[in-house]
């Protein structure tokens, strides 16, 4: 009948549509609910069923995680002085008000590469990152020297929420703070769940970004991979 025919069309029109959307290297990471919303928002009218059904009948999956065994990143300097939890009854309503930071790492066939990021809380932006071979104080200063300079934070509106590593009790990064006349905030010892922001950030950026061999070839094309995921992808298009 007409209205089948109709419908097969349209059915073989979303699947062209899906396809050229998951041909793109950062959109091979959606899944149904994703590429539905994807689709929505170029104009297309289906539900998640029905771009579901189009996915699992033709074999387009989203790429799955890659392996890699996590080294130990950040140590607690135990002669520091650990700033006091700030986050409890916070509101984050306003961009900068609450910056997170944490480091993760990256492998590749030359060894780990260290990524540290400042993460709004409110917005989710990747507001400040840097990487190195190695996990200095400087890491972790570049990183908020690259939020406050790429987005104007203003002095003294922000709380820099952090965990206890000691990158972060550093005499480098809390004179950098003072300049800036932010507010240091320290997760207690044990308590994950005030950095689940950055962790959320972290498992993404592995997932839809390590290789299928689990690392990269070396430092410097991972280091260009994670620069363009996040000012290319994560910041600017990624739903």
């Amino acid at each position: 009948s007409q209205p089948s025919t109709q419908r097969k069309c349209t059915q073989l029109e979303l699947l062209a549509e899906i396809k050229a959307i998951h041909k793109d290297h950062n959109l091979k990471v959606y899944g149904s609910p994703r590429m539905t919303k994807e689709l929505q928002a170029r104009g297309w009218k289906c539900s998640e069923n029905t771009v579901a059904n189009i996915m699992r009948q033709h074999g387009i999956v989203a790429k799955p995680a890659g392996r890699f065994k996590p080294p130990k990143t950040t140590t607690v300097d135990k002669e520091a002085k650990y700033s006091p939890n700030l986050l409890e009854n916070q509101q984050s309503d306003r961009f900068a008000k609450v910056l997170i930071a944490d480091i993760t790492y990256i492998p590749t066939k030359e060894g780990w590469l260290y990524l540290s990021v400042v993460i709004d809380l409110h917005s989710r932006l990747v507001v400040g990152h840097q990487c190195s071979g190695a996990m200095p104080a400087e890491i972790v200063t570049d990183a908020l020297e690259a939020a406050v300079t790429q987005w104007d934070l203003p002095r003294g509106k922000s709380i820099f929420h952090s965990d206890r590593g000691s990158q972060y009790t550093s005499c480098k990064l809390r004179k950098l703070l003072g300049d800036h006349k932010f507010k240091q905030s320290m997760s207690a010892k044990g308590n994950c769940y005030d950095n689940a922001t950055c962790e959320s950030f972290f498992g993404s950026l592995k997932a839809e970004l390590l290789p299928s061999c689990g690392y990269f070839a070396s430092r410097e094309l991972a280091r260009k991979a994670i620069f363009e995921y996040i000012e290319g992808f994560y910041n600017t298009y990624r739903r």
